[in-house]
């Protein structure tokens, strides 16, 4: 907590077996929410159980690849400004003797929520109940500012889902002051010789109107829990690595692809695509030397996605000038990067061997310190469960998909702010249990259904990118995109 009470936090949620990390606009969001200490963070020791070295870790839909649905659609984009690393010390947080005990027995009108998994989808959910005068525990962890600030790309939010959830607790305007408009419109497609086939440039939105915008927020991640115990009456044991442990009546599962609460509902896995690559970037001050302009001017102010012969090579352009590149093909879950810098340049400028000259020279002078395997996870398209008494989940940890939809972080925001609309209606109603599971429930369906309608779309985005046809099969694949989102628009329109 700051001198003026603004929140700084880097929260986290785990992948299988990953350590991946980007930022999250959590202080100037969360403190225009305005969260009281007493409702604010618990600190929750993290123990990184069957992780991997970073260099071979792995990664999900969280791992925000360039966003790839509606580039080239009537849609334009909005990326976040240049955003600061932002760190909650121990000495910061409440002191948990001064808080509300979970552990304490709730009341029929007041139960006890614990959100796990401090993500896009655990936040909206905590800012959405607590605008709305329902006390809730959010219990997240976060690394040092400095450990993987490289890491992790953005977030394009859509108006109905990303951006409706500022929106619906008045952060709208917050938001859009840490958005950046204009230089991010820009799009490319092309195949391997990266000359674009489509290209794509819209001008700055009008009197910050983001109606058809898809603006960006940066992330972090990183957030484990020990174990979860049934108990009677829909209650739950929370066991955390520091020892904490406590009993609440509605747990949040928001803690991603590897979710240790999933099991409590559904026995299903993350699995594998088959697709699997490396996220590699260049440093803002590399990119701005003149002998790399070749580089600067070939990705454009926004993001291009350069798909043939079963590779993709997509790049974007951050906030804070750094350009990041995801090489992404074909292999087995074993391929990974070697530990050894040179080794692994090596390897991919022998995958990308006859792509652009500027491609293989962003190989050579990439960060060294931030070279990062990343396999790509899903959960089966029409994942469901049976509603289970006191446990719910959302985001990745419900339905998670590939981010060749960029749709993500937008249904696990929606997410959030459904679920904390229905959760904040039945609590101030003084509802019982019995009523209580059934909102939750008939909320948990259509959650699910618009999962799997996404995830279809998803699985079909990234066989297009990845097809032994693209990059024709890929442009095919964004106009039908564009076809159906105007036929979309049309249809609310007549409505």
């Amino acid at each position: 907590m700051t001198r003026n009470g603004n929140v700084m936090l880097t929260a986290a949620r785990p992948q299988p077996g990953a350590e991946v990390v980007a930022d999250i606009v959590c202080k100037r969001v969360l403190s225009a929410a305005a969260i009281p200490r007493h409702v604010v963070f618990r600190r929750v020791a993290v123990a990184r159980i069957g992780r991997t070295s970073s260099r071979s870790s792995t990664s999900t839909t969280s791992n925000n690849c360039s966003k790839m649905t509606t580039m080239f659609g009537d849609r334009s984009l909005i990326y976040a400004d240049k955003l600061e690393h932002h760190t909650l010390n121990t000495s910061t947080l409440c002191n948990s003797s001064s808080q509300p005990s979970m552990s304490a027995s709730s009341s029929l009108s007041q139960p006890r929520i614990a959100i796990v998994g401090g993500g896009p989808g655990g936040l909206v959910v905590l800012v959405t109940l607590h605008k709305r005068g329902i006390p809730a525990t959010l219990y997240e962890r976060e690394p040092s500012s400095d450990s993987r600030a490289h890491m992790g790309g953005m977030l394009d939010l859509e108006w109905e889902s990303g951006q409706r959830a500022f929106r619906d607790n008045g952060l709208e305007d917050e938001f859009i002051k840490h958005s950046r408009a204009g230089d991010a419109e820009e799009g490319r497609l092309c195949g391997k010789d990266a000359i674009p086939l489509l290209h794509r440039k819209k001008e700055k939105p009008v009197d910050n109107d983001l109606r058809n915008s898809r603006p960006e927020i940066d992330r972090r991640w990183d957030h484990t829990l020990v174990s979860v115990r049934p108990l009677e009456h829909g209650q739950h044991e929370l066991t955390f690595s520091n020892g904490l442990v406590t009993v609440v009546d509605i747990l949040i599962g928001a803690d991603g692809a590897n979710s240790r609460v999933r099991p409590l509902v559904s026995a299903a896995v993350p699995q594998y695509h088959g697709v699997t690559g490396a996220e590699i970037s260049i440093p803002p001050e590399v990119v701005a030397l003149p002998e790399n302009r070749d580089i600067d001017e070939a990705i454009g102010l926004g993001s291009l996605f350069a798909c043939e012969a079963g590779k993709m090579f997509g790049t974007q352009r951050n906030g804070n000038g750094r350009v990041r590149a995801y090489l992404w093909h074909r292999a087995p879950l074993e391929w990974k990067l070697p530990n050894d810098p040179k080794e692994a340049k090596r390897i991919l400028k022998e995958l990308y061997f006859d792509w652009a000259p500027w491609m293989l020279k962003f190989i050579d002078i990439a960060d060294e310190q931030a070279m990062y395997t990343r396999p790509l996870f899903f959960l089966p398209v029409g994942h469901r469960w049976e509603h289970k008494p006191g446990v719910t989940l959302i985001g990745d940890a419900a339905h998670l998909m590939s981010p060749f939809s960029g749709s993500g972080a937008n249904l696990a925001m929606l997410d959030g702010l459904e679920l904390g609309l229905v959760l904040a209606d039945v609590v101030s109603k003084g509802l019982g249990g019995e009523a209580r599971e059934a909102a939750i429930a008939e909320w948990e369906e259509k959650m699910l259904t618009r999962g799997e309608e996404v995830a279809a779309k998803t699985v079909k985005s990234l066989e297009a990118c990845l097809h032994p046809g693209a990059p024709r099969t890929m442009i095919e694949r964004f106009k039908e995109m564009v076809s159906q989102e105007k036929e979309g628009s049309r249809q609310v329109q007549q409505e």
